[in-house]
């Protein structure tokens, strides 16, 4: 018995000392020390040992037990203390590299323009009002004055869905909507996207963007249209624009007027920005057609109204100076993180 503990020590030993992983000191833990390692089945063996010689014996396979604990103990630690400095080597941080920049996001230069044209406007007691952006021809054509067959409808040609359902040409179809509601008096700006079928080039796209505004109460005159655009230019252009107003038609105002501002980049006085005549034209507008009024279910003798139209894009390029439309959809980062 003692020549077997003192042959399984030596053959431990020598293993451990050999293993150069530790998934191999594991096996030989249990190779030996296991519920059926070599180890135990000696221990199993007792019985046959005699009572004088039971208590030598036994002290002599606690001690063997021991020396191959100690042992795999040892060379655990030793191993693991390896393969920690060689985790650290390979995994080592030079604190002297410039970090890696995080790449953030920000607002795109259509959304900026947008965020300061609401501003103006809720400042002076306007509401932000959204409709859908796939509408009804009733909505989008026949309450604004524009019926069927109607020459306007050639202008603004869209995207049906059916005769009756289309991608509206523009937010008029949400003032149309809150107007239908009745609750007066209403001042209110409709931001969204709108559809037609333009070519695209630098100056159009089948899809943009546009601010209508909608005034109606009792008393509304052009006046108070000419100051309300006159305060816009100034707080979204500058503090010395001046507005021109143009005799123009639209089917859904009378009178109509096209609206043009000094140039902000000459100041008047013409440049490349205005081609030389001193001007910008940014909208259209007019006092709402007594028409657009009945469709709606407002009395045109007791309420009056005007109306305005800002192509989001248009103002957008103006106010950052992008000489093509596309670059605002193009999504090319060296472009947008100018703004």
């Amino acid at each position: 018995m003692k020549e077997k503990l003192e042959a399984l020590k030596e053959n431990a030993l020598k293993r451990i000392e050999e293993a150069k992983e530790l998934d191999v000191l594991n096996d030989i833990k249990v190779s030996f020390l296991g519920k059926k390692g070599e180890l135990t089945a000696i221990l199993k063996g007792m019985k046959d040992v005699s009572k004088e010689d039971r208590p030598a014996v036994g002290q002599l396979v606690n001690d063997t037990r021991a020396a191959i604990e100690a042992a795999l103990e040892k060379e655990t630690s030793k191993l693991q203390k390896k393969l920690r400095e060689e985790k650290l080597k390979r995994e080592v941080i030079d604190v002297t590299l410039p970090g890696e920049k995080v790449k953030m996001g920000h607002r795109h230069p259509n959304q900026i323009a947008l965020e300061a044209l609401e501003e103006v406007f809720v400042g002076m007691g306007y509401e932000v009002v959204e409709g859908p952006e796939v509408e009804y021809d009733k909505y989008n054509f026949e309450m604004l004055n524009i019926p069927a067959n109607h020459p306007a409808k050639d202008e603004q040609d869209t995207f049906y869905i059916n005769s009756e359902i289309l991608l509206r040409t523009q937010t008029s179809p949400v003032q149309a909507r809150v107007m239908e509601q009745g609750k007066m008096p209403i001042r209110m700006i409709a931001p969204g996207r709108v559809f037609r079928s333009n070519e695209v080039d630098a100056t159009h796209s089948p899809s943009f963007h546009q601010v209508e505004g909608l005034v109606v109460d009792k008393g509304i005159t052009f006046s108070d249209l000419k100051g309300t655009l006159q305060q816009f230019a100034q707080e979204f252009f500058g503090k010395d624009t001046k507005v021109k107003f143009r005799p123009h038609h639209f089917p859904f105002t009378e009178p109509s007027a096209e609206v043009d501002i000094t140039c902000f980049k000459c100041g008047g006085t013409g440049c490349r920005m205005c081609k030389g005549s001193g001007w910008i034209e940014i909208l259209g507008c007019g006092m709402v057609h007594p028409n657009v009024l009945k469709n709606c279910g407002i009395d045109p003798d007791e309420y009056s109204g005007f109306a305005f139209g800002i192509g989001l894009e248009r103002v957008t390029l103006l106010k950052y100076e992008i000489d093509d439309m596309r670059l605002l959809y193009e999504n090319d980062t060296r472009f947008l993180k100018q703004f």
